[in-house]
């Protein structure tokens, strides 16, 4: 299958990846393409902020969690009807397993046959960009990395001095973003503050994101590095039907404290014949009609304790609840007793 891709990554974790992939599907959705969003590993997070920019849900492509031999027809599956897909990619492209890159953004890469772009951090160097891009060139001949975007140009004659050290190396540039704090996004503890947390801020930040690619880079040319990428020798994913008839309702905690989830999963649980009916904990004071089991996912309880607590209708509901129950990571701690001193459902 013929799917237009390329696969932002950088040499090190804190390069600026999520600027320039979050920006670059902002930027091309502008344009009228429909972008298909991705992002290699289990993050979350990221893939919120892909959603914003392309109005289509972030998918996630982990070999450790699926198997590689799931990546491409998983990659198909969610840029179906798409003009173009990017992924971003985890970490340093080639940061795997231990000492290994099984499940590294090199190794999806491979899986997805895509071209990379490189985000390099261009601040407190010059002519050393080539050496590090040239030694990402030749690290692995499999991986073809085909272009470079420069991050944190301080000046017009930064960019032309690490232009032109890139090339000698013979590496295109195809974008130099200038520092620029009106685009930085909150941190916590596990990466950026979630989308769902931040509403109106986190749009406008994605649709500066997107002006400031837009400005910044060639996407003329971006585009047609995608359309570069061969075809894929793979069939789609798709979810295995389930019985025929009605099915149980089954209720999805969601909302700003509960947004650690997989498009998959509800596409799963849909295609087995259950009905998704998505809840909020911190707004909703009771159950979906006709709740048959709950789906409590992660998230950040914690920034929301005195909310949760405060909706006691919903609470007793779900401490009442005598159906299945899947929680993981925040939705146990909401099944608990307490959290931070704060009433929650006392399974």
């Amino acid at each position: 299958m013929v799917v237009p891709r390329l696969v932002v990554a950088a040499p090190s974790s804190g390069s600026g990846k999520t600027t320039v992939a979050t920006g670059l599907m902002a930027a091309l959705r502008a344009r009228g393409l429909k972008v298909s969003p991705h992002k290699v590993g289990p993050d979350y997070i990221d893939p919120g902020y892909h959603a914003l920019a392309t109005g289509r849900p972030g998918r996630n492509l982990d070999p450790w969690l699926v198997g590689e031999e799931r990546v491409a027809p998983l990659f198909l599956h969610g840029a179906a009807g798409c003009d173009v897909a990017v992924v971003e990619g985890v970490m340093g492209l080639f940061d795997g397993r231990g000492d290994t890159d099984f499940a590294s953004t090199a190794h999806v890469v491979r899986l997805l046959d895509a071209p990379v772009v490189l985000v390099v951090d261009a601040a407190r160097q010059s002519r050393s960009v080539a050496a590090v891009v040239h030694g990402f060139v030749t690290f692995d001949p499999r991986v073809r990395v085909a272009g470079v975007v420069l991050n944190q140009v301080g000046s017009d004659r930064h960019e032309v001095l690490c232009r032109a050290a890139l090339a000698s190396a013979g590496v295109p540039v195809l974008g130099a973003i200038r520092r620029d704090d009106a685009v930085s996004t909150p941190s916590r503890h596990l990466g950026l503050v979630p989308a769902a947390e931040r509403e109106a801020a986190a749009v406008a930040a994605v649709d500066r994101l997107g002006a400031l690619v837009a400005r910044s880079c060639d996407l003329d040319a971006l585009v047609r590095l995608a359309r570069s990428a061969p075809p894929l020798d793979a069939a789609p994913w798709e979810p295995e039907p389930g019985a025929a008839g009605p099915g149980p309702v089954v209720a999805v905690a969601g909302g700003a404290a509960f947004t650690f989830g997989y498009a998959e999963h509800v596409e799963l649980l849909r295609a087995a014949g259950a009905k998704v009916a998505v809840f909020d904990p911190l707004r909703d004071e009771k159950l979906p009609d006709g709740t048959a089991a709950l789906v409590v996912g992660g998230g950040f309880p914690e920034m929301y304790a005195a909310e949760l607590a405060a909706n006691a209708p919903l609470r007793e509901q779900v401490a009442a609840f005598r159906g299945p129950i899947a929680a993981e990571c925040a939705g146990l701690i909401y099944l608990c007793e307490e959290l931070d001193g704060q009433r929650m459902c006392g399974r």
